[in-house]
């Protein structure tokens, strides 16, 4: 099983086996935000903090009936001891977090975290009822915003979806445009689909343009700097000059929208193709913006 999904089990028994799942949700931020590298990471979503990929894995483990859950609520029915098979301080962790959140009901702790984490509660839909005044303008002033109009450009490899998710809000990024050719992905979150469902649910905007991707027949093994020059070569000959018409589209969503960001793969901007694609961008006449890599 995996150590992550064993933390979930752990929280569950250490709260006594059943918890509410806006409260499990809270109390996983809880312990990951104590951890030097958290289990999950979290976005700010309709209730506070929320983890995609943590509610996948409980999904998961109630077809394998480690769990079952109803509307509302995450009951444990495996009766192994996952606390003993915890790191020692994630143990302690645990420990800590049950003498002091024991007591707190769903409601008292999403107050707790959005006072104490108030980005993660800048899409909240009840923050303006829960909160005083005072800690509610502290989370109105949490959330990112820019007027000034920017062309992104980011990568999702060795990040999590909700990392990758929380870039784009901290920037304030209005549509992502995805240059993959191939919009599939191993990684959870980041097939078209997927990605495009989980903009949409933090009204960020999604487009696929696979035509200013690299095409598979320009494919080869990619081991070394090199290897990545000689295939962005090929790619600033072939492919840019052939793309114009979309290269200006992305001007004109970049001028309707201020804020858009070109995704792919790589975390290394000097490894993707996106890097030449937008100082193709930028080469065009009508642009007069900024480039920024996230």
């Amino acid at each position: 099983m995996f150590y992550r999904r064993k933390v979930i089990l752990a929280l569950l028994q250490t709260f006594g086996g059943e918890l509410e799942k806006i409260r499990l949700q809270k109390l996983l931020f809880l312990f990951s935000k104590n951890q030097e590298k958290p289990v999950y990471d979290f976005i700010p979503y309709k209730y506070g903090c929320y983890s995609y990929s943590a509610t996948a894995d409980m999904t998961a483990m109630v077809k394998r009936e480690f769990l079952t859950s109803d509307e509302k609520h995450y009951r444990a029915i495996d009766t192994q001891d996952y606390v003993a098979q915890l790191k020692e301080d994630d143990r302690r962790i645990l420990l800590a977090m049950k003498g002091m959140y024991r007591s707190m009901s769903s409601n008292d702790l999403m107050e707790y975290t959005y006072k104490q984490f108030p980005f993660y509660a800048t899409r909240s839909e009840v923050a303006s009822s829960i909160l005083d005044a005072e800690s509610y303008q502290q989370v109105l002033d949490s959330k990112p915003t820019s007027n000034k109009t920017i062309l992104f450009t980011i990568g999702y490899e060795g990040i999590s979806l909700e990392e990758y998710l929380v870039r784009l809000l901290q920037n304030d990024v209005k549509m992502l445009v995805d240059v993959r050719n191939n919009p599939l992905s191993m990684k959870y979150g980041f097939s078209k689909s997927q990605l495009e469902r989980y903009c949409k649910s933090i009204d960020i905007k999604y487009i696929h343009l696979p035509e200013v991707g690299i095409q598979s027949n320009q494919r080869r093994e990619l081991k070394t700097q090199e290897d990545y020059d000689a295939l962005f070569e090929v790619y600033r000959k072939e492919n840019l000059p052939s793309t114009i018409s979309t290269q200006s589209r992305i001007v004109e969503l970049l001028r309707q929208h201020k804020r858009i960001a070109l995704t792919c793969f790589e975390s290394n901007i000097c490894q993707c193709h996106r890097k030449h694609l937008a100082e193709a961008i930028e080469m065009l006449p009508d642009f007069t913006y900024t480039v920024q890599h996230i």
